[in-house]
């Protein structure tokens, strides 16, 4: 046995094999430093722009006198089987501290109780109110309207997917901007007010983003977020820190070249004339948000608009993640499979002459980093531990490897701590943070590495033109955050405003 081992090592040695697994370090070594300096130069851009904007913007926006000013606007709440969690996030809602809003609810075909709970907590009545289709859904079996809640209207609606579901609410809606919410968030009292604010500052601004939180942990009370916590379970601690680095160096990062590819669908503010123009929401893909947005992109260049896209640091949004694996791996499949879609069905935007950033820099930078990278990474891994069995890289050279790759990883997840504690500071307490810098470290061993597992998994579905149905996504919800009577006091309306010491 070993005769034939050594000659097969041997046989590697040499040869074209010599030269191809030669040609596989050298080509994961160029992409381990290549996406490094990049997401150190985000970091970079990222750190100046949110002391800068915290700066600015530590007071509340406006004064009370003016607020009135505010141009109205209109939330859109798709929901599907959420009758767990659909109540809270309507009722927090109602309490956000804007002038003029409204909410239209839109159950998209629900098989549980989403529709009733709804009736029963708002007395909500069908009325003949008139819709105009002006976007194409699925059949609209009727509106309802509140005596009690006049800001609350519910469309009924045969299911069609998130997507439809979004584009009959924009029917619905009154306003010029609407924001859509996601059926299991929690929005802070001024969360809105900060995320229309760049469209009175420039009038170019078409669309706004704000940042998601991790629900889990915390506490809610009457539609208020009553205590902020972090997570007692490992798996939804890590995607703390995972939802940190992705919105405040990721998104916050491209926003300033205006070169945002995505706004999370749980969380955006949009100019609705602008996305009626392009035909709405696309129902043939899983990743209806980023989409519409690149879409936004390569629209709007091709008619040389001068347009913005924005990304706000502060407006926040709690959101309940996933608990068990079976519901993270579907949710990051989903989501890789939905970034492969929005950007082949986009690529006339990369390297456009009018692409501007989104077109030459940032597009570029999520096909080779974002789509082709988990196949380069796992693809990478596997070829660097098999090398070092077969002894063809030294082991001390592997090791330096993994250490190189664990440490950025620890350094990108820490500098998101960090960045959270010195300018929102929403984990006060030193135990919260002795907790978050753990989870910072340990998330590098081995939760990463499973996540880039699940994206080359869905990186092949795609490829393979596997698993085409294009409906909701599921998670298992637990609903732990909802208590019908707080621990402590609600949370203030502008948590960063209320802080004594701010850089």
């Amino acid at each position: 046995m070993n005769t034939y081992w050594n000659a097969f090592v041997t046989a590697l040695q040499s040869g074209p094999w010599e030269h191809a697994l030669a040609s596989i370090q050298w080509i994961f070594m160029i992409y381990f430093v290549a996406i490094n300096l990049v997401y150190l130069l985000l970091n970079y851009i990222s750190a100046y722009q949110i002391v800068r904007y915290m700066r600015e913007y530590r007071a509340n926006y406006l004064p009370p006198g003016l607020r009135e000013y505010q141009p109205p606007v209109s939330i859109v709440l798709p929901a599907h089987n959420e009758e767990k969690s659909v109540v809270a996030s309507v009722h927090s809602l109602l309490k956000t501290n804007y002038p003029e809003f409204e909410i239209v609810v839109v159950n998209d075909g629900s098989s549980d109780r989403t529709c009733e709970a709804l009736i029963e907590a708002f007395g909500l009545v069908k009325v003949p109110e008139a819709y105009r289709a002006r976007l194409h859904t699925a059949q609209v079996k009727g509106v309802y309207a509140s005596a009690r809640y006049p800001h609350v209207r519910m469309v009924d609606k045969v299911n069609g997917g998130k997507s439809d579901a979004i584009n009959a609410g924009i029917n619905c809606v009154r306003y010029p901007l609407y924001c859509v919410i996601d059926a299991d968030c929690i929005l802070q009292p001024d969360s809105l007010s900060r995320a229309v604010r760049p469209f009175l500052e420039d009038r170019r601004v078409v669309a706004s983003g704000g940042v998601l939180r991790v629900l889990n942990g915390c506490k809610v009370a009457n539609g208020m977020l009553a205590k902020v916590g972090l997570p007692d379970r490992w798996l939804p601690g890590f995607q703390v820190i995972e939802y940190l680095r992705a919105f405040l160096f990721g998104r916050m990062g491209w926003s300033p070249m205006n070169a945002l590819l995505i706004i999370s669908g749980a969380f955006g503010v949009f100019y609705k004339e602008r996305v009626i123009a392009i035909g709405g929401y696309r129902d043939d893909t899983v990743g209806e948000d980023m989409d519409l947005v690149v879409r936004l992109h390569r629209n709007l260049r091709k008619e040389k608009r001068d347009y913005r896209i924005v990304f706000v640091p502060d407006p926040v949004c709690w959101t309940e993640v996933p608990t068990d694996i079976s519901s993270l791996a579907h949710q990051r499949v989903r989501w890789q499979r939905g970034l492969a879609e929005s950007l082949w069905s986009n690529i006339g935007l990369m390297f456009n002459r009018r692409g501007g950033a989104a077109g030459w820099v940032a597009f570029p930078f999520m096909l080779i980093f974002e789509f082709f990278g988990p196949v380069i990474e796992v693809v990478g891994y596997f070829s660097m531990i098999v090398l070092a069995l077969l002894g063809l890289v030294p082991l001390k050279a592997f090791l330096i490897f993994l250490a190189a790759a664990v440490g950025m990883g620890v350094l990108l997840s820490v500098n998101a701590m960090l960045l959270e504690e010195l300018s929102f500071g929403l984990y006060a307490r030193p135990a919260q943070q002795f907790r978050l810098f753990a989870v910072a470290v340990l998330e590098n061993f081995g939760y990463r590495q499973m996540i880039s597992l699940w994206r080359f998994y869905g990186t092949l579905l795609w490829l393979l033109g596997l698993r085409k149905h294009h409906r909701w996504g599921h998670i298992s919800r637990d609903g732990s955050w909802q208590q019908e009577h707080a621990d402590g006091e609600a949370m203030p309306a502008d948590p960063v405003a209320d802080r004594s010491s701010h850089p």
